[in-house]
């Protein structure tokens, strides 16, 4: 079934604030195997002249996790989890944020594309990441879809 564009881009999603927390951190520093100690060591941080952690590269795209149904816009276009993949993600930032930073995150479907016939399409995520009203980052995602049922 081929998705909607129209009801994809109208689709709303929940904004999602939260605070960044330390030990949150510094464990996503260490399983994406980021070795600098200001990912992990409030006082290394302190001492490079951070205010607190700051938040690796791609955390932004973990924070989006923390929403009680993070894949809930997938099914609610009647997409079938089973034929889901990862596509890719993309990260522009503006501002460092760090550890005890309250951010909220405004997730938005921006587009649908379709390939091969209706074979492939692909849903382009994009969420605008804000501290006090000022956009820090923004991160792209996008996720395949593949149509059994389509005929390329």
């Amino acid at each position: 079934m081929a998705i909607d564009v129209r009801r994809a881009r109208a689709l709303r999603l929940e904004p999602i604030t939260v605070t960044v927390e330390r030990g949150r951190l510094a464990f996503f520093a260490k399983a994406v195997g980021q070795t600098d100690p200001v990912y992990a060591d409030p006082d290394a941080a302190k001492a490079a002249g951070y205010p607190d952690l700051p938040v690796p590269l791609t955390y932004f795209f973990s924070l989006e996790l923390e929403s009680p149904d993070p894949f809930g816009y997938l099914t609610a276009l009647g997409i079938d989890l089973r034929h889901v993949l990862h596509g890719e993600q993309s990260f522009t930032y503006y501002a460092l944020v760090h550890a005890g930073d309250t951010v909220t995150l405004r997730p938005r479907i921006v587009d649908v594309v379709t390939k091969k016939g209706g074979a492939l399409e692909f849903v382009i995520k994009r969420t605008d990441i804000i501290r006090d009203g000022i956009p820090v980052a923004e991160a792209v995602a996008t996720v395949v879809v593949r149509n059994p049922e389509a005929q390329p």
